[in-house]
């Protein structure tokens, strides 16, 4: 097939409706009408001899052909917007739509009610927040960037560490009064323990415990095991039982006294933040400034003496 740059614009236009979910959300995304969006869609579909998307009267979705060929050419097209920002001297321009895949325990419980500063440093940007158990096909689904902890488990993603966060064991007053507080770590094997689950692994984190050169695990039990840190926080703060927790999300209720850190002498694993990106050659000023405003909160959260480089990069 000789090459058509009517292919070029039919795929710029699929790129926008897959990324804004409808025609009107393309039309508005390219600045063209709804009708033109549908006519692009049309061309392209008949240039190419399939049908790339299933649509009704609520909704538009790829078809499997449809996704296959989107898969193909999107690398392609973040190569030509990564050529544009060079060339055209912008490559640090903030501008246009970032989407995130997001750790469900960093967005709310470390980054709500921080994100207005970023977004008045940055007015020409919209973000998209995308949250769930773990890290998906980022160029397929049309994903920036993922920020995640946990180790690097992506190698064709470049990986950067940027902070590694302190994990406390807490419990509430009420927890306490019940139930009696710990002395060592070992004691709770005798306690009511909130589980969390490992999404690669579908079991339970183990709960270790460090303390100068000394390390331990404890085997722990409990009657309730979450996905969600915010439910789970939850359930601990209600008095249900002991939780292993990233320290970040619980400082003012241990200020206030509705947690209480067991063992201060212990503290398990830290636990690293990674921000993760497609292997581009030049990462666009967006995905750039939104992995340094969150190094930069992070390491607002923490110490000085416990923050951790931020300028390696892993391939």
């Amino acid at each position: 097939m000789p090459f058509d740059g009517r292919i070029l614009s039919g795929v710029s236009v699929l790129a926008a409706v897959v990324e804004g979910g409808s025609f009107v959300k393309a039309a508005e995304l390219i600045g063209i009408t709804d009708s033109g969006v549908s006519r692009a869609i049309g061309r392209l579909e008949t240039r190419l001899g399939v049908r790339l998307l299933d649509r009704t009267t609520r909704s538009v979705t790829l078809t499997d052909e449809g996704r296959r060929f989107y898969e193909e050419v999107k690398p392609h097209l973040n190569a030509i917007e990564d050529a544009a920002v060079v060339v055209a001297g912008a490559s640090s321009a903030v501008r246009g739509r970032l989407k995130v895949d997001i750790d469900p325990f960093l967005l709310p419980l470390v980054l709500a009610g921080r994100l207005g500063a970023f977004c008045e440093r940055y007015p020409d940007l919209s973000i998209e927040f995308v949250t769930r158990e773990h890290v998906g096909d980022l160029v397929a689904e049309g994903i920036d960037l993922a920020v995640r902890f946990g180790q690097p488990r992506f190698a064709s993603l470049i990986a950067r560490k940027l902070i590694e966060a302190p994990i406390l064991t807490v419990a509430s007053p009420r927890y306490l009064e019940r139930h009696g507080r710990p002395a060592h770590p070992r004691d709770l094997t005798g306690h009511r323990c909130l589980q969390f689950l490992d999404p690669y692994t579908r079991r339970p984190f183990e709960w270790g415990f460090i303390r100068g050169d000394e390390a331990i695990d404890v085997p722990t039990t409990g009657p309730l095991t979450f996905t969600d840190p915010k439910a789970m926080l939850d359930e601990c703060l209600a008095g249900t039982g002991v939780a292993q927790v990233i320290g970040w999300g619980v400082g003012q209720a241990l200020a206030r006294g509705s947690l209480i850190d067991l063992f201060p002498d212990w503290h398990g694993e830290r636990f690293p933040l990674f921000a993760f990106h497609p292997s581009r050659k030049h990462p666009p000023a967006k995905v750039r400034a939104f992995i340094d405003f969150c190094a930069e909160i992070a390491s607002g959260l923490e110490p000085s003496a416990s923050k951790v480089q931020t300028s390696k990069e892993i391939d």
